[in-house]
This record gives C-alpha cells, structure tokens and sequence, in this order.
C-alpha cells in the first residue's frame, strides 16, 4: 500500500472521528489488517498511538466536552489499568504468531459487532435507562470499575471500545449527567487508556512508526475537517451508516 494512500486513509477515518467522536480504532485497525495487510498485533498497536494523538487533537478542537468528572474518571482507571496489564500479558504468553494473529481477529470482530449495537440503539438505550435506575452510588461505582476492566481487556486486544462502548455503559451508569459531562468524562479516560495500552504494545515492538506518521499526516487535517461539519449530517444518518459499517466490518473480521 503506497504512503499516500496512508495518508488518505487516516483523512478519511480522521474526518469520521471529528464529525461522530467515534469510528477511530474500530475503522482503522480493521483497515490496516484487510487492506494493507498488516499483522493484527501491529495494527493494534499503531493504532492505539494513533488514537491517542486523533482524539487528544479532535477534544482540544471541540473544546464543548463541559466539566471532567474526575472521580469518575479514576474509577474507571482503577479497573482499566488492570485490564491493560491483563490483556497485554495474556497477549505476550500466546504461542505462534498465527494464533496471536487469529485471537486479534476474532477479539476485533467480537468488539466490532458488540460496537455496532451501541451505536444504532443509542437513543433507545437512554431512553430505557431514564425508566429504570440501576442502583445506588456504591453499586455504579463498582460497575464503573468493572466497565474500566471491560474497556482495558478489549482496547489492548483490539483498539476498538473506548469510544462508543464506554458512551454506551457510561449513559447507564449515570443517567442523571448530561450528555457533554459524559463525553468529557469518555475522553479524558480513552486518551491515556489508549496512551498506556499503545505504550505496552510499542515496549513489545507491535508499533510501525513511519505508517504512524503517514496516518496521522492525514488524520489530522481530517478532523479539523469533521469539527466544521458537526451538525450538517442528521445525527439518525451518522448512527445508522457508522452502525452498519461496524457491523458488516466485524462479520468480516470473524
């Protein structure tokens, strides 16, 4: 795959990621394994780093995320490092590179498929969760935790989940807040999520630097891009297009 169509890609997923807030790691990983035919663990990896830097750029563009939560931010930290640290473990005591290779693509498609739910039945999902109150703090405190868990285990094996996942359980846990609370929230746990689960796979030499680079040559002016037409696509159109890639991606994957 020559650079410039790196360069290209990583515009196009950038422009996705600036208009929707979400698409980065569960477009390009499976772009990098199916059409550049990169090996799984690298794609991650690359990946991971290039989310990290995507999102860090897209939330100091949008700059309307509100007030961070941070005590919420650390009980999911509290689970997800663990959860890095689990995956990433699991990850180097695999056997050959082709076993790695196939539990990489079916975690990927697994996340994929589970994504795509998330994202197409968002609004029934808030709606249902503004009817039934799923405990007190105590127990969404121990259920952030456990979604922290959830998220380190599958963005270590696969990038994808920090985004569209974590929105999904964060509207469940905390029906109460609103919207730009949870997102703040969303984004200030995924970018060093993302930063530490890239970190462990570019310790393994899972992360292709010059690809990285190429990626994010293109990732960048495509989000500034999205930022500016935010609101120009019916939201109902982003889900339901989004929703379907994810899911048609994932069944390819598996």
């Amino acid at each position: 795959m020559g650079h410039l169509a790196y360069v290209i890609s990583g515009a196009l997923v950038g422009f996705l990621v600036g208009m929707t807030g979400v698409g980065g790691g569960s477009l390009m990983t499976p772009l990098l394994i199916l059409l550049c035919g990169i090996h799984p663990k690298a794609a991650v990896g690359t990946d991971l780093i290039y989310a990290a830097v995507t999102k860090l750029f897209g939330t100091v563009l949008h700059r309307k995320y509100g007030p961070v939560h941070w005590s919420i931010v650390l009980w999911m930290m509290a689970g997800s490092l663990p959860g890095v640290a689990v995956a990433l473990l699991w990850l180097r005591h695999l056997g050959s590179p082709q076993e790695m290779a196939h539990v990489i693509r079916l975690s990927l498609g697994i996340c994929l498929l589970v994504t795509a739910p998330a994202i197409l039945f968002r609004p029934t999902l808030k709606e249902w969760v503004l009817r039934h109150q799923l405990g007190g703090p105590v127990r969404s405190r121990v259920l952030t935790v456990v979604l922290g868990f959830v998220l380190g285990c599958m963005v270590s094996l696969s990038s994808v989940g920090a985004g569209a996942i974590g929105m999904a359980v964060l509207v469940m846990l905390y029906p109460t807040l609103p919207l730009r609370e949870l997102v703040a929230i969303d984004i200030a746990h995924a970018i060093p999520l993302t930063l530490i689960a890239g970190a462990g796979h570019w310790v393994e030499g899972d992360v292709m630097v010059p690809t990285l680079l190429l990626l994010l040559s293109g990732s960048l002016p495509g989000i500034w891009l999205g930022t500016h037409c935010v609101g120009r696509c019916p939201e109902r159109w982003q889900r339901l297009i989004l929703g379907s890639l994810l899911l048609l991606i994932g069944v390819k994957m598996i």
